[in-house]
């Protein structure tokens, strides 16, 4: 009998230990900016904000982000760059590929100073979109 209940905690302290690792985060998002560069190759101004209510999901055991927008935006997650810390920001930064096969980088950023606003940002070589993102 004692055998068996070692293996039965046994069986789910292994079961819990899967689980734990990966996991799948999901926002919302309230709205979303572009910035682009010129023909000269210099950034330009940042779009009006436009009012959006989307999914986003990171889903770190499948290793990628998806924007569930009009037009769907899948990244796969190639590396995971090491955090960023300073007095006003956390940033979780993503080496991506996204569903054309565009090399891009995604970063989750926690404006500290800004009661802890959170913005995606999609960051190509010729533009960025940001959006505004809160936690579900």
């Amino acid at each position: 009998m004692i055998k068996i209940k070692k293996y039965i905690v046994l069986f789910f302290l292994i079961m819990g230990l899967q689980h734990s690792f990966g996991q799948k985060y999901k926002f919302k998002t309230s709205g979303f900016s572009v910035l682009e560069k010129t023909e000269k190759g210099k950034w330009g101004k940042w779009s009006d904000l436009d009012l959006v209510n989307i999914l986003v999901t990171l889903d770190t055991d499948k290793n990628r982000i998806v924007v569930y927008s009009q037009i769907i935006q899948l990244f796969e997650i190639i590396d995971y760059q090491p955090i960023e810390e300073n007095d006003s920001d956390i940033v979780y930064s993503f080496t991506c590929k996204d569903n054309e096969g565009l090399n891009c980088t995604v970063s989750i950023i926690t404006r500290k100073k800004q009661d802890n606003r959170k913005q995606l940002y999609i960051n190509y070589e010729d533009r960025i979109i940001v959006y505004n993102i809160f936690n579900m």
